[in-house]
C-alpha cells in the first residue's frame, strides 16, 4: 500500500505542512473549509500520477502550524505562494475544493504567470453565492461552537475556520475581470453553491467555462467519477 508522507515548510508565521508525490509539471492541490490534504491521496496516487502533486494543508487546518487571531482566503493564498516560492515551484496547475476553488481564485488574481491552468470546483467570491439553508447551517453551527467556547472548550481554530465561510473572500469583481489564468468552474448538480452565482463567476473571468457535474452534491462532487474525468481532460489537454 502506497503511504504519503508529511513534510514541512516553515514559513516564520506558518509551518505549512504538505504531502509530494511524482514527477513532471506541478500540480497544487487545496482541500476545502474544515478539511485537509488527505482527501487528496486518490488524486495523488490514482488520478494525477503524470504530475509532481503537492497537496498542502491550509492555515489553521490539517497538521499546519500557526497563531492566528484571523485566517482570511487572501491570506492562505498569500501563504500558498510564498510555499511555491520556498520550494522553488515557478509554475503549477491548480485543483481548489470549495475554499480552496476561492483560494485559487486569489492565485490567478495575485500571480497568473505562476498558475496558468486552474480548477475551481465550486467557489464562491460572495458568501450571498451559498444557498440560504446552506447559510442557515452554517450559521447554526458557528452559534453552538461560540456556545461551546463560551463552556471552556477550545473551538477558536473552528470558529476561526467557519466565519470565513460568513463572509466574501475579498476579491473584487473588477479583479476577478482583469484575471487572465484559464479558469474551470466545476460544480455539483446539488450544491450549496448557487448556480446562477457560478455561472456569474464565470462569465465575469475573461477565460473560465463552468461545468455542473450531475448525480453529486458539493459533499461528493469531488469522488464523483464525472467530475475526476473532466480534471484529468482539462489538466491533460489543456481543452476547457
Amino acid at each position: 500500500m502506497n503511504k504519503l508522507s508529511t513534510e514541512y515548510v516553515d514559513l516564520g508565521d506558518i509551518c505549512i505542512a504538505y504531502r509530494q508525490h511524482g514527477s513532471g509539471r506541478a500540480l497544487l492541490l487545496l482541500h476545502g473549509n474544515s478539511g485537509s490534504k488527505a482527501m487528496f491521496k486518490p488524486y495523488q496516487l490514482e488520478h494525477f500520477p503524470q504530475f509532481h502533486t503537492f497537496a498542502l494543508d491550509s492555515r489553521g487546518h490539517g497538521q499546519s502550524i500557526s497563531t492566528d487571531e484571523e485566517i482570511t482566503i487572501e491570506q492562505i493564498s498569500r501563504d500558498v505562494i510564498r510555499f511555491c516560492e520556498a520550494k522553488g515551484i515557478h509554475q503549477a496547475d491548480v485543483i481548489g475544493y470549495s475554499d480552496g476553488g476561492n483560494i485559487a481564485l486569489h492565485l490567478a488574481n495575485k500571480a497568473p504567470e505562476t498558475f496558468p491552468r486552474i480548477i475551481a470546483v465550486s467557489p464562491n467570491y460572495l458568501v450571498s453565492g451559498t444557498t440560504d439553508e446552506s447559510l442557515q447551517t452554517l450559521g447554526n453551527m458557528l452559534k453552538m461552537m461560540s456556545f461551546l467556547s463560551r463552556l471552556g472548550f477550545n473551538m477558536k481554530k473552528y470558529i476561526l475556520r467557519f466565519h470565513m465561510m460568513m463572509v466574501d473572500i475579498g476579491i473584487t469583481e473588477e479583479e476577478l475581470g482583469s484575471i487572465r489564468t484559464h479558469l474551470k468552474i466545476l460544480y455539483a448538480e446539488n450544491d450549496m453553491i448557487k448556480e446562477d452565482h457560478l455561472v456569474r463567476l464565470a462569465g465575469i473571468i475573461p477565460h473560465a467555462s463552468p461545468e455542473k457535474i450531475m448525480g453529486c452534491t458539493h459533499l461528493t462532487i469531488m469522488r464523483n467519477l464525472a467530475a475526476i474525468r473532466s480534471m484529468q481532460a482539462y489538466l491533460f489537454t489543456g481543452i476547457s
